[in-house]
């Protein structure tokens, strides 16, 4: 089949409400692609224009991470969009056998498909579905999103195309905001992102109902369960990053670019650190749900090696009252010989009398001086009352 006298269909390779969507090669650039043929516009009078507007949408976004659009356009009374084929997979696994993967791999998720969505908030542009499905491996590990069907411009709140208060997007993976029926911003998607990662490393979502209304309330009040506590295996730093993207409140959550950030630069391999504890992650709020890291104990300090007075402590170490060094991360009780600091306005009579050289001797001595003149004086008055007082008695 030969769409636009320009398209070759071949193979399809996936099917939807609204259409299909075909391997295809373009006989003029002689190139493989993939068109998406809209088939249920008459039964949708908003169909044509969600079609249409994802056509517009994605093509105003040039990134390695977004699956590029190249054509728009009608044939035989039906809307067809002209696509970058990615050769691969979803992200979406099956039901049966949901697709775990180890963390690095999840990490180059974050990274690529943090990218993509930073590109696209950019241009203002919310992608309000981001879910595994939506997200495409090609065969070089490459993730790039897709399917902005339900996208929405920032500035544009029309192009929703929705029923107002009518929720889109996938309910898995919708964030609270939205839940509450509030707008959809670039934080709605790092939320939705955060459960796709975290499904990724359990294979499960952070939250799973009997009815949509129970998972709405879940998504708005219920914090999810750490990663590690179901099994994943990753450093802390990861899981505590991950907690934060499921942040409740959106002002709360990183943004895209600083996520794309963080785990681009190997930030969630980081371990404990020696004596000055583990830094939080950039952007990772105080309130993130999860255990926090262990903080490793400072080492303790060498038997005889006392704090000099005065000496401003290390980073990070609090003084406890009542307890000396710390050992093995538990106060030791202060025993033996304890230092004693002397204020520097009340110098000690040790130092004074140390202090000078000759100088000071001469000094010592010239105070020294007036304490004998004083004894000898009363010795001699005494032996003169005791001659006078015999001489008067005999």
């Amino acid at each position: 089949m030969l769409v636009a006298d320009r398209y070759r269909l071949h193979v399809c390779i996936g099917r939807g409400g609204m259409g299909e969507v075909w391997q295809a090669t373009d006989e003029v650039l002689g190139r493989a692609v993939a068109v998406k043929l809209m088939l249920a516009q008459g039964t949708d009078p908003s169909a044509a224009d969600r079609f249409r507007l994802e056509a517009q949408t994605a093509a105003r976004l040039s990134h390695p991470h977004v699956v590029g659009v190249f054509d728009f356009g009608t044939w035989d009374g039906k809307l067809f969009l002209v696509m970058e084929l990615v050769e691969g997979d979803s992200l979406a696994g099956s039901p049966s056998d949901p697709l775990v993967l180890p963390a690095e791999r999840v990490a180059v998720v974050a990274a690529h498909a943090a990218a993509g969505l930073a590109a696209a908030h950019r241009q203002g542009v919310v992608h309000r579905d981001i879910k595994p499905g939506n997200l495409l491996v090609d065969a070089e590990g490459t993730v790039k999103l897709a399917d902005f069907g339900i996208a929405r411009f920032v500035d544009d709140p029309s192009a929703a195309l929705t029923t107002t208060g009518q929720i889109v997007g996938t309910g898995l993976y919708l964030a609270p905001e939205r839940a509450l029926g509030q707008p959809a911003s670039s934080a709605s998607d790092v939320y939705s992102l955060g459960c796709v990662l975290y499904q990724l490393l359990t294979g499960r979502p952070p939250f799973r109902a009997d009815t949509a209304t129970a998972l709405l309330y879940q998504h708005i009040d219920t914090p999810p369960v750490p990663p590690s506590r179901l099994g994943a295996a990753l450093p802390p730093e990861f899981e505590t990053y991950l907690l934060s993207l499921l942040a409740k409140q959106p002002e709360q959550r990183p943004s895209a670019q600083a996520i794309a950030d963080w785990f681009s630069s190997g930030a969630w391999r980081a371990y404990p650190q020696p004596a000055q504890g583990r830094a939080r992650p950039p952007h990772a709020p105080h309130h993130a749900t999860g255990p926090a890291p262990a903080v490793p104990a400072r080492p303790a300090p060498m038997h005889g090696a006392a704090p000099l007075p005065g000496a401003a402590p290390m980073p990070g170490a609090a003084p406890m009252p009542g307890t000396g060094p710390m050992r093995g991360g538990a106060p030791r009780p202060t025993t033996g010989t304890v230092a004693a600091r002397v204020p520097a306005s009340a110098p000690s009579s040790r130092r004074r009398e140390r202090s000078g050289g000759a100088g000071g001797g001469l000094a010592e001595l010239s105070r020294r001086r007036p304490r004998k003149t004083a004894a000898v004086a009363g010795a001699i008055a005494f032996v003169v009352f005791l001659i006078i007082g015999m001489a008067w008695l005999s």
